[in-house]
């Protein structure tokens, strides 16, 4: 992606996120059923509590810092890939500790 290209001309800011990078078998829904079927197994048929909200943040959190690593910062171009204006990933940023203090990306 370049960095001085508008985003409405940024072919990688249209492409839809799964299609074309993912095989057809979809190696990232097969390994979020692994994990919680993996998971499951450790409950040892104890109940579990707000698995919607563990995973989300279990996926969330790396999903932002990748996208927003791929974009070299820049959070715009991060929301628009994303799909997200940037009022909210900002906000989901600021949730998983990945902003720093000075208001920009670099929150590792």
């Amino acid at each position: 992606m370049s960095m001085n290209m508008p985003l409405e001309q940024d072919p990688e800011v249209h492409e839809t996120p799964v299609a074309g990078v993912l095989p057809s078998d979809c190696v990232l829904a097969e390994s979020v059923r692994h994990a919680l079927d993996q998971y499951f197994e450790t409950l040892d048929g104890q109940s579990s509590h707000d698995l919607y909200a563990l995973v989300m943040n279990e996926v969330e959190r790396p999903l932002l810092a990748s996208v927003l690593e791929r974009c070299g910062g820049n959070q715009s171009r991060a929301a628009a890939l994303l799909g997200l204006n940037r009022a909210t990933l900002r906000k989901k940023l600021r949730t998983h500790g990945l902003v720093g203090t000075n208001g920009n990306g670099a929150g590792e």
